[in-house]
């Protein structure tokens, strides 16, 4: 009797092993985990996300409708509005004055446009890397800057981290996964989104090394 199939989420996971490792084990982000960074450095790492999840969710209704991305555009994900919350809590009503993305969070956020304009199964990449690892290891970041920084449990400074609409993540991530095991393109497409969510995991260390250099306390 043949093998079942390896589900595609398990796929997913594993041929982007390595990049996750990488991401986790980057200097700047082993220095905030570690509380060795002030909060500027926590805030400038916020004000990066917001463009990068600015892109994401920049077209949630019309994606909504498409057959490959739309089961898993869900506004109980959404972090946008969640981030400037933040935002305004570390650096005030005026947040956005002279704020420019990094180049490399410049690249990502580009990226991440395309896939929205042109490519729905590549959103799915980007999707799954960012909201999945949000809902896992960014709970490590949200203690981490309460603890650090005082920051009220689950309050302003950490509302990125805090899914309120998602009461049980386990069952959530599980829902998530078997969306991915059923993502109706064919095996070439797959492949594709394999390749994708690698370049996805890629863009991020590059924004972490750029934060790095600004921030070059390992150095």
């Amino acid at each position: 009797m043949d093998a079942a199939p390896t589900p595609f989420s398990a796929l997913l996971r594993a041929a982007s092993h390595e990049q996750h490792t990488e991401v986790a084990g980057s200097a700047f982000m082993g220095d905030l985990l570690g509380g060795r960074l002030g909060v500027d450095a926590y805030r400038r790492y916020t004000e990066q996300l917001w463009f990068v999840y600015r892109a994401l969710e920049s077209a949630p209704g019309r994606l909504a409708e498409d057959p490959v991305a739309g089961p898993f555009v869900t506004l109980d994900l959404a972090r946008t509005r969640e981030l400037e919350r933040d935002l305004t809590h570390l650096g005030g009503p005026r947040w956005r004055s002279g704020l420019e993305p990094l180049p490399a969070t410049e690249r990502y956020a580009a990226r991440v446009e395309a896939c929205v304009r042109d490519w729905p199964a590549g959103l799915v990449a980007h999707h799954y890397t960012r909201y999945l690892g949000d809902l896992s290891g960014g709970q490590i970041v949200r203690a981490m800057a309460e603890k650090t920084w005082g920051f009220d449990r689950k309050g302003d400074g950490v509302r990125f981290y805090v899914f309120e609409s998602i009461d049980n993540p386990a069952a959530f991530k599980r829902d998530y996964r078997a969306l991915l095991d059923a993502l109706p393109v064919d095996d070439l497409e797959k492949q594709r989104v394999v390749d994708e969510c690698k370049r996805a995991y890629g863009l991020n260390s590059a924004i972490l090394g750029d934060l790095g250099r600004h921030f070059p306390l390992s150095a």
